[in-house]
């Protein structure tokens, strides 16, 4: 695959430092923002599919009138919790 470049970028020099000296063994400025960008942009699409769940889970809510108080997803959560928790044990 071909790549690309992306525009360079200008930033105070107290930042440039900052990331140099989080620089892992062997890893480059180049390679640290290349990382940084695709974790920005998984980040944002994760954020993005997260609020149209709860979007389409409203809609769904205000359409068929079936709500859950705090009670009943805490408690429900709680037992995920506890059969996943089982289910390493054995």
């Amino acid at each position: 695959m071909k790549t690309a470049n992306m525009p360079s970028l200008r930033v105070d020099p107290a930042l440039r430092e900052a990331a140099e000296a989080v620089l892992r063994e062997g890893e480059s400025l180049s390679s640290f923002m290349e990382q940084s960008v695709r974790d920005e942009v998984n980040r944002r699409r994760s954020q993005a599919e997260f609020i149209a769940r709860g979007l389409a889970a409203r809609e769904e809510a205000a359409r068929t009138g079936v709500y859950y108080t705090v009670d009943e997803v805490m408690g429900s959560l709680r037992n995920m919790l506890k059969d996943a928790k089982a289910k390493k044990r054995s």
